[in-house]
């Protein structure tokens, strides 16, 4: 939380409740939520927040590098508040996203096309279906 308030200090921003409330949402959670996902959260504690104060919160953090979104899941953004190097596998079924941290894949080497390249981040992602929701098609 103090690298947060770090940060947006340095951004010359505010540290006002919602966004410490909407950033601990995120972090918290291991479900990437959506933005949706964190108002209904947030709401809980601070009644008149607004869903677009959460949307742009959540553009807000990404834009200091304290969160990304999950993108190509075809669905409402996500957002995830790990910064430490995984890869992620959504099920196509039920939605779920599922946090991996395999050491192959974080060291996958840059291709030499991109050596002159600042590479930020580098992100694989798996699609299929989940064991759970493989289970329940293989019991009907």
């Amino acid at each position: 939380m103090n690298d947060f308030r770090a940060r947006c200090r340095q951004a010359h921003l505010k540290v006002t409740p919602q966004r410490m409330a909407i950033y601990k949402v995120l972090v918290q959670s291991n479900e990437h939520p959506s933005a949706e996902m964190v108002y209904r959260q947030v709401k809980q504690d601070l009644p008149h927040i607004s869903l677009d104060t959460v949307n742009r919160t959540l553009v807000t953090i990404n834009e200091l590098g304290m969160s990304f979104t999950l993108e190509g899941t075809g669905d409402a953004k996500r957002y995830d508040g790990i910064l430490d190097d995984h890869q992620h596998f959504k099920c196509l079924k039920c939605k779920k996203v599922i946090d991996l941290f395999d050491e192959p894949f974080s060291n996958i080497p840059t291709p030499a096309k991109l050596e002159k390249c600042a590479i930020l981040r580098k992100t694989v992602y798996f699609e299929g279906i989940c064991d759970s929701c493989k289970q329940k098609t293989n019991g009907n």
